[in-house]
């Protein structure tokens, strides 16, 4: 899509081109008028004189330069907008109508009728610019007299220098009083800022953040490593126990409580003489019955002992404890001592593990506290700079507003002042000239489009296409010479074909006139693949649209291809093959058809394989002839006889002879010349051919001129026929090569 838009566009363009080429008489002649009325301005004009002032600009941010607020360096120029530029804005002030009227005032300056000019007349003559890549403004002042020209500018340049000390004054003494009230306000501002600073560290006991995070993290590091080894040792001695209470079928507790037993001095001499007991219990079992009362007091004084010693024991682990778990060996009470050790030691690792874990977390806690503390401290920093920073710039700016006040220097300074001058600048000839010469030219190309759009002819090939509709067969340059008629180059409206070289085809067949004669033959044969095409009607418009010169270099162009060719002159009103070929006209149609002469009789032969018919002796009804059966007769026998029958008809808006012979031929073949036809022609013809109902085989544009067209195809035709080839040996081999290809 968008390669199809590009190309509309270039033809728009190139139908731009050729409509001013068209009607370039009418473009000259309104663009000579306009310079001469340029010309007679030029000539009515008083002399103008300008003089000239420069200023250097220096100007300054004076909000953020007096009361420190922006930057302190910017002492160059800063514009509001983006795309501003301050010299520009500069300028404008110059401009203002306050200055103009002051300037006004103090030189008394009057108009032409001798009353106070007015500030708009003031700024009419008034220029101010700036001079690029500077800081430099140009004044500019045109008078009629150069003194004049030379005081305005230099009294405009004093008022202007004036108004800036005023104005960087006020500014400087306006600047002074915002210091002094916002000083105050920043002093209570910072200390506010430093209490809040100093609270903050005391609550969160901070010293020094940064440091302490980094001596948190290491003894982090050491923790991890304590933590470890801790729990490796706790883990051996909790196995060791494990070990122990196997060995002794007992747990901790019971092993911490017989060894506390063991060690207590009560239990252990109650235990002796338990065992001791026991002993003589057995000796006296050996020698006495159990009846006999030895063994019974024997028996009494062990439970008795019995019960002492568990009352003991129960007093000392606070439970009953079985009597033979209280008498074991020296290796058990070894085993049972070892077992109390490492369940003592494993105590004491897991408590240990235990309080290096706290210690641990307690220090993780506080290094994820740490990043939020050091943000917060930091913005309390910052905002404690940034007001120690105002503060002390607006100490610093109160005292240099002070000196400012009292200043008699601007941002301004004239660096030249504006000398009378000595020629006048006005009437420029070559700018008048040239702008009445640029009017001119754009009036002259509006004024040749609004003629071409009253222009109802057709011009090119593209507009007739449009117009009919119909399948363009061949385009036909223009030849011979082309004298021009108005506006537009046209050929010369008086019959062309009737000219000695109205054959161009016979004479230079292989010139671009020829090719295109070709082209439309090989269009013809090629244009119903069904039925084969033999009789045609070549047909106009409107006279001298050149369809006799069509037909007659048509019948050359297939008889010179080998074809036998029968050329017709069916135009009984106004005949020309027989001037084209410059035959005789004796003898003809009109002859044949009412019988005087045999159609051998008044067919010649101009040419090799080529048999002209001319018109005859022009009747006073020729309608009446060509519909006749006589005509409709002699069409079939013709179509026999020859392989190709061309009918030169006339024009369909002069006559219906056209018609009448298309219905006996298969098809008319429309001839449409650019610059003859008009639209309204083209839309009558049309209207006849679709009513008729005639087979409209397609269009030939005949007289095309090169120039008044798009389309490139005749400059490349030119080019490649540009060097002809020998004619004596082309037409010798012209013959014999048609025959080959006919055959």
């Amino acid at each position: 899509m968008e390669s199809k838009r590009h190309g509309e566009e270039d033809i728009d363009l190139q139908k731009v081109w050729l409509t001013l080429k068209r009607r370039w008489l009418a473009i000259v002649g309104v663009c000579g008028i306009s310079v001469g009325l340029a010309a007679y301005y030029y000539s009515q004009q008083d002399p103008v004189y300008q003089a000239q002032g420069k200023l250097l600009v220096n100007k300054i941010n004076r909000a953020s330069s007096l009361t420190g607020l922006g930057k302190p360096d910017a002492d160059t120029i800063n514009p509001l907008g983006q795309q501003s530029n301050p010299l520009d804005t500069e300028a404008e002030v110059i401009r203002s109508i306050p200055i103009a009227q002051e300037v006004i005032t103090k030189l008394n300056l009057k108009n032409e009728s001798g009353e106070p000019m007015m500030p708009q007349q003031l700024l009419g003559r008034l220029s101010a610019k700036s001079i690029s890549s500077t800081d430099v403004l140009e004044i500019s002042y045109k008078s009629t007299d150069p003194k004049e020209a030379a005081a305005v500018v230099n009294k405009l340049m004093d008022v202007y220098i004036q108004n800036e000390i005023g104005i960087n004054r006020a500014e400087a003494s306006a600047a002074g009083k915002f210091i002094a009230n916002q000083l105050p306000k920043t002093e209570a501002y910072l200390k506010d800022i430093e209490d809040k600073l100093r609270q903050f560290k005391e609550r969160n006991k901070v010293v020094a953040l940064q440091q302490e995070a980094e001596s948190a993290v290491s003894v982090i590091a050491n923790l991890d490593q304590k933590i470890a080894d801790t729990q490796a040792q706790l883990a051996d001695a909790t196995t060791a126990s494990r070990a122990l209470q196997s060995k002794l079928g007992m747990d901790s507790q019971q092993a911490i409580a017989l060894s506390s037993l063991s060690q207590a001095s009560g239990v252990g001499t109650a235990l002796e003489e338990l065992q001791k007991v026991q002993t003589e219990l057995a000796t006296a079992r050996s020698r006495y019955e159990e009846a006999h009362p030895t063994v019974e007091n024997l028996k009494l004084k062990e439970a008795n002992l019995r019960d002492i010693l568990q009352e003991r024991v129960r007093q000392i682990v606070g439970r009953q404890e079985s009597i033979g778990n209280l008498q074991f060996s020296e290796t058990q009470q070894k085993l049972t001592e070892d077992l109390v050790q490492q369940e003592v030691r494993r105590l004491g690792l897991s408590s240990q593990v235990t309080s290096l874990s706290n210690v641990q977390f307690a220090y993780k806690q506080r290094v994820s506290d740490i990043p939020q503390l050091e943000q917060r401290q930091q913005e309390l920093e910052r905002q404690r700079e940034a007001a120690q920073s105002t503060y002390i710039t607006l100490s610093q700016r109160l005292q240099e507003v002070k000196v400012r006040e009292n200043q008699n220097v601007g941002n301004v300074r004239l660096i030249s002042e504006a000398i009378a001058p000595n020629s006048p600048i006005a009437p420029e000839k070559t700018k008048i000239l040239g702008l009445g010469g640029a009017s001119g030219l754009l009036l002259g190309i509006a004024m040749a489009f609004l003629l071409d759009l009253g222009d109802a002819s057709i011009r090119t090939i593209k507009e007739a296409r449009e117009k009919f509709k119909y399948t363009v067969l061949g385009t036909i340059p223009l030849y011979g010479d082309t004298p021009r008629r108005g506006l537009l180059r046209l050929p010369n409206l008086r019959d062309a074909d009737s000219t000695a070289n109205a054959v161009p085809v016979k004479d230079k067949p292989r010139s671009p006139v020829g090719e295109a004669y070709r082209m439309l033959q090989a269009n013809l044969k090629f244009l119903n693949s069904d039925r084969q095409i033999k009789v045609i009607v070549v047909g106009s418009s409107v006279p001298n649209e050149g369809k006799s010169s069509v037909s007659a270099n048509l019948a050359a162009t297939m008889a010179q291809l080998g074809r036998r060719i029968l050329l017709i002159d069916a135009d009984l009103h106004r005949p020309s093959q027989h001037h084209i070929w410059q035959l005789t006209n004796q003898a003809g149609l009109s002859n044949v058809l009412v019988g005087q002469v045999e159609f051998s009789e008044a067919v010649q032969t101009p040419m090799e394989r080529l048999d002209v018919l001319p018109s005859g002796a022009i009747p006073p009804n020729p309608l009446a002839l060509l519909d006749s059966k006589r005509m409709t007769s002699l069409v079939e026998s013709f179509a026999q006889e020859y392989d190709f029958v061309i009918i030169d008809a006339p024009p369909l808006l002069v006559a219906a002879d056209a018609l009448t012979l298309g219905k006996m031929t298969d098809g008319m073949l429309l001839v449409v010349r650019p610059g003859i036809i008009d639209s309204a022609s083209a839309n009558k013809t049309k209207e006849l051919l679709q009513q008729s109902g005639l087979n409209v085989l397609g269009l030939v544009i005949n007289g095309v001129i090169k120039e008044h067209e798009s389309d490139r195809f005749f400059y490349y035709m030119k080019a490649y026929h540009a060097t002809e080839i020998d004619a004596t040996a082309w037409e010798g081999t012209t013959s014999e090569s048609a025959s080959n290809a006919n055959n």
